[in-house]
């Protein structure tokens, strides 16, 4: 599998339109949070502003906001304007993986009031992103596992096998409710494991044993 070029990973960072995460989309994960599992497709959006590549950096995440959890996930990117019936093979071109983080603490009120989660999932570098990959189309990817690594631990570790609603379940639910095109994408949901980053960690994201992405907490 062929990564793109670094004018490819630019011009993809640039247009990024819209940002679809799909929440509790692995079974053992809704259970962790002693969530029920749900039975359609559960969406959120983060904004553009939220996003920041782990390309070594050291990501500030914000102080005094209680716990923060890391969420990692397989991201996929929107080539072409979604159409009902279309495939996944034929309007993803591209792949990363990514972390969405959460204001635990904050989004435990939020949920308690019945209001919107995105103080806690909207904020600044909330939406982390490695370089991206080639896109093999959907059968080639179960044979694949992404892997979070945190201060050289492992802490997460998923396959599109494992998702409760699969990737064609995902695009067509976003597609027709909220509309796909070019430069949107999506967060397609985290598996068990998920904890608190703190200032110091250093987290590195894996698809199989190639490294696509690191960073810290500052």
């Amino acid at each position: 599998m062929g990564s793109v070029t670094n004018e490819e990973r630019t011009l993809a960072m640039e247009t990024i339109r819209n940002i679809f995460c799909v929440g509790r989309n692995y079974v053992e994960h809704a259970k962790e949070l002693n969530n029920a599992v749900p039975s359609s497709p559960f969406m959120f959006t983060k904004p553009t502003h939220a996003l920041v590549k782990a390309d070594g950096q050291a990501i500030h995440l914000p102080k005094g906001a209680g716990a923060i959890h890391y969420e990692a996930e397989l991201v996929l990117y929107i080539s072409k304007p979604y159409e009902k019936g279309i495939r996944v093979d034929d309007i993803v071109d591209k792949m990363a993986l990514g972390i969405d983080f959460t204001l635990r603490d904050i989004q435990t009120e939020l949920k308690k009031k019945g209001l919107p989660w995105l103080r806690a999932k909207g904020f600044k570098n909330s939406a982390v992103l490695t370089r991206w990959l080639a896109f093999p189309g959907i059968e080639p990817l179960k044979d694949t596992d992404f892997v979070l690594l945190k201060n050289d631990a492992e802490v997460q570790r998923g396959n599109i096998k494992e998702m409760i609603f699969d990737p064609q379940t995902l695009i067509d639910f976003a597609g027709e409710h909220f509309g796909l095109g070019p430069g949107d994408l999506l967060y397609t949901g985290t598996p068990s494991g998920v904890g608190a980053a703190e200032t110091g960690d250093r987290f590195t994201l894996k698809w199989g044993n190639d490294v696509l992405g690191t960073f810290s907490i500052e």
